[in-house]
């Protein structure tokens, strides 16, 4: 492909250090987030930062072909109802930052258009929504934003539950999917829009499953088995996506996978009402929201992590190794959450240490076979069963 030619002339010496299987294989992570930070900034998503996880250059370094690029709306729009407003300011300025740099990467709506792009030599965006795209489930609203581009969506908004179903972390108000809920995941079905359960409360995730027609997406995460909290997936939940034909995608921050490290920072509570914790941005412009939260950009772990008490990423590839015991090979892929805030494993700083994940793999005496359909082709898989039917 032309940006790994691109890079070979760049970057030989990075390029002798990696495995060889890591540029053959298709490479799709699950989970990116990529503009909030250009939007409240101003910066080029296509020039080379020297902070944070990611950018298009880092992302080529890296060997990525295709990234669910998360369209973001964080919980303080939500008080004063700029959730809509904030997710259409987030995609269009994701469709002005593909667009600028078209000669590098290109959106894709179908798998198809996946594969087309790759052959290009192209990076292909397609967009997910992580947080509320109207908090009461508005469906013309959602038809609205799969007519600009949006063709995967967290049924969640966020970690708060909204009026369509219950999220991992907040107060239950509908013992899983409200009735609305339900109208909203046919609709999915109907357009042709994977279903993404990631921050959903465990009878959400078995409720919706069980209502799709289609497989769904879990795209980050981790194990409840590895860390007892509810923002993680149950073996249960997990078993029923996988029965599915579905995907789990794991997560790489050491909160998520790390029990010396979740240990170490002492735990955090399991469920709360998130409502009391955002009553501040009540009453609040946009311009004030932004504000608040541009003071978090870009969004990574900023504290410092004593060796022991970080994972590796051969200690990674082990929960990687449990998801592949548990439901097999056909259902576990990658959502790294880059610039989402997790605590990187030893060995990774940002996304173009991508590699590091494939050697992983290779360590554990992993097929070539395997490791490509988690590296991305089962990803690509879903993608298909879903835009293409």
């Amino acid at each position: 492909m032309r940006h790994f030619v691109l890079l070979l002339a760049l970057c030989p010496a990075l390029l002798a250090q990696r495995p060889a299987l890591h540029d053959k294989a298709f490479v799709m992570d699950g989970h990116v987030h990529v503009m909030t930070r250009e939007l409240l900034t101003g910066v080029d998503f296509g020039a080379r930062k020297t902070d944070g996880h990611v950018d298009l250059p880092r992302m080529i370094e890296g060997g990525l072909d295709a990234v669910f690029f998360s369209v973001y709306t964080p919980e303080p729009y939500y008080p004063s109802r700029h959730e809509v407003k904030n997710t259409l300011r987030v995609l269009s300025k994701a469709r002005d930052e593909i667009d600028r740099n078209s000669d590098s990467i290109e959106l894709a709506l179908t798998a198809s258009d996946i594969e087309r792009i790759n052959k290009a030599g192209k990076v292909a965006a397609f967009l997910d929504l992580e947080g509320s795209f109207d908090m009461e489930g508005d469906l013309d609203v959602l038809r609205g934003f799969y007519r600009l581009g949006l063709r995967s969506m967290q049924l969640t908004a966020h970690n708060v539950t909204s009026d369509t179903v219950d999220s991992c972390c907040d107060i239950h108000r509908h013992d899983g999917v409200s009735e609305v809920g339900k109208k909203l995941i046919a609709e999915m079905n109907r357009l042709g829009m994977v279903i993404n359960v990631a921050h959903a409360s465990n009878d959400t995730i078995l409720q919706t499953v069980a209502l799709s027609k289609d497989p769904v997406l879990y795209t980050h995460g981790g194990f409840r088995h590895v860390i007892d909290i509810p923002r993680l997936i149950s073996d249960e939940a997990a078993k029923a996506i996988a029965a599915k034909g579905g995907v789990i995608g794991l997560q790489f921050g050491n909160t998520f996978n790390n029990p010396k490290y979740y240990k170490w920072k002492g735990g955090k509570p399991p469920v709360a009402d998130i409502s009391t914790r955002l009553g501040g941005y009540a009453n609040k412009s946009i311009k004030e929201i932004d504000a608040g939260v541009a003071k978090g950009l870009p969004f990574v772990y900023k504290g410092e992590i004593p060796d022991e008490y970080r994972m590796t990423t051969a200690g990674f590839a082990k929960v990687i190794d449990y998801g592949v015991r548990l439901v097999g090979e056909d259902h576990i892929a990658l959502g790294s959450d880059f610039d989402g805030g997790p605590p990187l494993p030893q060995g990774m700083e940002d996304i173009s240490d991508y590699p590091e994940m494939t050697k992983a793999m290779i360590e554990l005496g992993y097929s070539e076979s395997r490791i490509r359909k988690i590296l991305g082709l089962n990803l690509l898989r879903v993608i298909r069963e879903v835009t293409e039917k």
